[in-house]
């Protein structure tokens, strides 16, 4: 047996040796660490050496890095590497995929704020901020109703933006509808002109056309854009656009990516499976996008009320055919300018009949000229014929095609209709197709044109009674699906009047998203979207901004009040004249009128107002010369009771004094 002090000496032994064999260890760590510093240092001091040599391996692993600064605290940002290559700022980097983002901070948020298109049909509008960056969605207009009388366009308040003129780094372009790009311009009179606009090629030049109606104004830096091209806007935003089908070509969803999550939003949309142009939805990407997780989809809600899938564009070119093979004389089609697939389809039947075609209206010539420009639009050579020459050809060869579809007074179709066009006169055996519905608001002014024609004997084809339209916006099936496909955490429906945001709620009810992870929202609120959901967060200055003229904001409600006063009563001026030194009255008062009684017929009326007014001012006591006010007091006093007492109206009266 060992004794106790020959175990601990054989213990103390083991342990020397061990101790020697883990310095060895480090010894020879530290020298390979050594090396590997010297190597790295040759290589950083020589790195055109390599050049002729064997090319190093790539690196395919499954995730790069980005390393945030701590001091800034930004967020760790990982993307999924393919050959190695970062999305870089400002460029499109259509290879790379999609981005992730580690969320360190679960208080980090992201603000969605929709500046337009909730509670209205138009007017679409869509900031999203995060930290100290926005990013812009489309930036639109909605045409005026009849209470805004002389108004040529309603846009955007656009207070905020231009307050944060700083922090936007880009304008995204879903499409080219005037509900989507018609205000870009007035938007970069508020923010800097180097901001970019991004979006397809024919929304860029529809966008840049818009620049050069407005005097003054340049267009800034555009980047056109494909399908699954992605942007890196700012520090913090990756802006990826993806194909969907609309009544137009180029038309996309865009899907933003920050630290704080994911929005989606679907622009304007259907579920076109047999497209005119043969680019249909991009179904992989959006499953692939809704898979990866979406904290927030915002949605188009236009047809939220109508059940069922909306039938194709090519449908709309078999109705032409039938339409075009009855017709024995003249056709005359209005339809919207932009419908870039709807007017191939009409010039591609026009070509099958033998008929020549006119083209009478502005946009529809601006269209023509860009998108056959872009090779978005295939016209046969010698099919176009100018208007003046419409009368030279047999009424079987001619095919005119305009504007008009919303009964816009002075669009080709309601001069058409009312026979005040230069060219154009209605006869017997002429077809009018009207190849649109009506937008809400627009059905008493379309009727009217529907009935002046039918008058002149012309047959009339149009939406009711035949398929020659057909909506660019998706119903409820097709809403359904895009829900199921972005399968998204929160869902705000946007574009649409408050009934048919409510319908579309019901939707995404039955889809299975609970009814408290839905956001009913106003133009003006902020959506506060972070890893701990999404929920309605405070307002931020929104409304509308009326243009009438060169006049941007000018017009408010006094002045449409006052308009509104002269369309309804008419306008009555009186004008007299006083002594400039003693203040009485050397001649008048006279009384003109407009819009009020016909003074032909009205002389006793206007002899006895004129009379009272004189009356009245004659018998004032103790007024001053220079006391103007009280004396156009006095004249607006006695001839509105006077001419309500007589005739029950309430014109608009107007003093005017001269002095002499």
């Amino acid at each position: 047996m060992l004794r106790k002090e020959d175990n601990r000496t054989i213990v103390q032994e083991h342990k020397r040796k061990n101790a020697s064999n883990n310095k060895t260890e480090v010894d020879e760590i530290k020298a390979k660490l050594k090396n590997m510093k010297h190597e790295i240092k040759e290589l950083k001091s020589t790195p055109n050496e390599t050049k002729g040599k064997t090319k190093p391996k790539k690196i395919h692993s499954k995730q790069v890095k980005v390393e945030s600064d701590e001091k800034n605290d930004k967020k760790k940002i990982v993307k999924h590497a393919k050959n190695n290559k970062p999305v870089t700022k400002g460029k499109i980097d259509k290879k790379a995929s999609v981005g992730q983002i580690i969320k360190n901070d679960p208080k980090d948020k992201m603000y969605v704020i929709p500046l337009g298109g909730l509670e209205e049909v138009g007017k679409n509008i869509t900031a999203i901020q995060y930290r100290d960056e926005i990013i812009i969605i489309d930036s639109g207009v909605i045409f005026p109703d009849d209470n805004l009388l002389g108004i040529d366009l309603v846009i955007p308040d656009f207070t905020f933006l231009a307050n944060n003129k700083d922090k936007i780094k880009g304008l995204f372009v879903t499409h080219g509808h005037e509900d989507h790009i018609g205000s870009i311009p007035y938007l970069y009179e508020k923010i800097d002109k180097k901001v970019p606009i991004y979006g397809g090629k024919l929304t860029l030049a529809l966008a840049k056309s818009k620049f050069e109606n407005r005097l003054g104004t340049r267009p800034p830096k555009m980047k056109e854009i494909k399908g699954r091209s992605r942007i890196k806007a700012g520090k913090y935003f990756t802006v990826e656009f993806i194909k969907i089908t609309h009544s137009i070509t180029d038309a996309y969803s865009i899907c933003v990516t920050t630290p704080a999550g994911v929005v989606f939003h679907t622009g304007d949309f259907k579920i076109d499976l047999t497209p005119v142009d043969g680019e249909g939805v991009d179904f992989a990407r959006l499953a692939e996008i809704g898979q990866k997780g979406v904290d927030l989809l915002l949605s188009d809600s236009t047809n939220s009320e109508v059940e069922g899938f909306t039938p194709s564009e090519k449908s709309v070119g078999v109705a032409f055919r039938n339409e075009f093979a009855k017709a024995k004389g003249r056709i005359i089609v209005a339809a919207f300018a932009s419908h870039v697939h709807r007017l191939q389809q009409i010039i591609d039947v026009a070509k099958e009949h033998n008929r020549k075609m006119a083209i009478d209206g502005r946009s529809l010539v601006k269209v023509f000229e860009i998108a056959s420009k872009l090779g978005y639009l295939d016209i046969p050579d010698g099919m176009l014929v100018s208007l003046a020459d419409v009368d030279k050809y047999n009424d079987d060869n001619v095919v005119i095609l305009c504007t008009g579809t919303q009964g816009e007074p002075m669009a080709a179709l309601s001069r058409i209709a009312k026979n005040m066009h230069r060219h154009i006169k209605i006869k017997e055996g002429d077809t009018v197709i009207i190849s649109a519905t009506p937008i809400p608001g627009n059905e008493k002014a379309v009727s009217n044109n529907i009935n002046n024609l039918l008058k002149c004997d012309a047959e009339v084809v149009f939406k009711k009674i035949a398929g020659i339209h057909v909506s660019g916006h998706g119903s409820k099936d097709e809403q359904k699906l895009m829900l199921n496909l972005i399968k998204p955490k929160y869902f705000m429906p946007v574009h649409g009047e408050h009934k048919m945001l409510r319908a579309h709620q019901e939707t995404a009810i039955q889809t299975g998203i609970p009814k408290e992870n839905i956001i009913i929202a106003q133009n003006g609120s902020k959506i506060e979207v972070s890893s701990q959901g999404a929920k309605l967060k405070g307002k931020v200055n929104a409304g509308s901004v009326l243009v009438d003229g060169l006049g941007v904001g000018d017009i408010g409600h006094i002045v449409l009040r006052d308009r509104q006063q002269l369309s309804q009563d008419g306008v009555v001026v009186i004008v007299f004249t006083i002594d400039k030194v003693t203040g009485q009255l050397v001649s008048g008062p006279d009384i003109v009128t407009r819009g009020f009684v016909y003074s032909k017929e009205s002389d006793e009326i206007i002899k006895e107002a004129s009379l009272a007014i004189k009356e009245r001012l004659m018998n004032v006591d103790n007024y001053s010369a220079k006391d103007w006010a009280m004396l156009k007091s006095i004249a607006r006093d006695v001839a509105s009771k006077y001419f309500y007492n007589k005739t029950k109206r309430n014109p608009m009266i107007l003093p005017i004094i001269m002095e002499v």
